[in-house]
């Protein structure tokens, strides 16, 4: 009886580019971002529909894309690393798994990631509430980060308990929190993101994100000083870091 055949992922893009954010920010990664997503934030600028087609860039950084038909098939997608791989040895830290919410597509990540651990490490950029769907492909992971959707940001209700049990995985791999923050957020809201790290993963950084547009950030140095502050009087591991792709004009 033969195998059953590896399952196909519906993407959205596939390239090379500097991580703009969190505490990898600098490093050269390979992304592949998946489509669909389980929330809908009000500042996402980030398309995640189901496309008929993937854009993968010809060569690793040229922003030139071709498009090939989804779903598409790990054999392809290993064709593409491999030639990457062996075109620029030692430029790609890891390979970010990206979105959209990749664990939407999780019986692919399940099929997938062993692979493609053998080439590079695994990092998962992930909204931190699906919490079964992570348990399910931990063990494939070597970075996570992690989003705290903070709802004067999202718009959309709050998600403490989902994000308290999703961080109790996360902090056994190499984790770091990301929350996006505006001048409306409130200081109860970043007490309550502070909160949540000291008790459950105290050793786990937060990066506090301004909204980050290629205008820049409305966001004053002494507003994200202050938000610093208050986090830092209950959790001191917190650092604020910008999107810095959008300066640096890259994918």
């Amino acid at each position: 009886m033969p195998a059953p055949a590896t399952p196909k992922a519906e993407l959205i893009e596939v390239f090379s580019s500097i991580q703009g954010e969190g505490v990898l920010v600098g490093h050269r990664q390979i992304f592949v971002r998946l489509a669909w997503c389980n929330l809908d934030c009000a500042y996402c600028d980030t398309p995640f529909a189901k496309q008929d087609q993937c854009l993968i860039e010809t060569r690793p950084g040229c922003a030139a894309f071709e498009a090939v038909t989804n779903p598409v098939s790990l054999e392809l997608l290993l064709e593409r690393l491999k030639s990457w791989l062996e075109r620029l040895p030692g430029a790609h830290h890891s390979l970010s798994m990206t979105g959209g919410e990749p664990l939407v597509q999780v019986d692919v990540l399940e099929e997938w990631l062993p692979v493609l651990r053998r080439y590079l490490p695994i990092y998962l950029e992930t909204n931190g509430t699906m919490v079964a769907e992570l348990q399910r492909v931990l063990s494939h992971l070597d970075w996570i980060s992690m989003d705290i959707k903070l709802p004067s940001v999202t718009g959309a209700l709050p998600l403490w308990d989902n994000h308290n049990e999703f961080l109790r995985l996360a902090r056994t791999r190499n984790c770091f929190v990301k929350a996006v923050v505006s001048e409306k957020t409130p200081d109860e809201e970043l007490r309550t993101t502070a909160r949540l790290l000291s008790e459950t993963a105290p050793e786990v950084p937060l990066i506090l994100q301004p909204v980050t547009t290629t205008a820049g950030i409305k966001l004053s140095a002494a507003q994200l000083l202050e938000m610093q502050a208050q986090v830092a009087a209950i959790h001191p591991a917190v650092r604020i870091i910008p999107q810095t792709h959008h300066f640096l004009s890259v994918l």
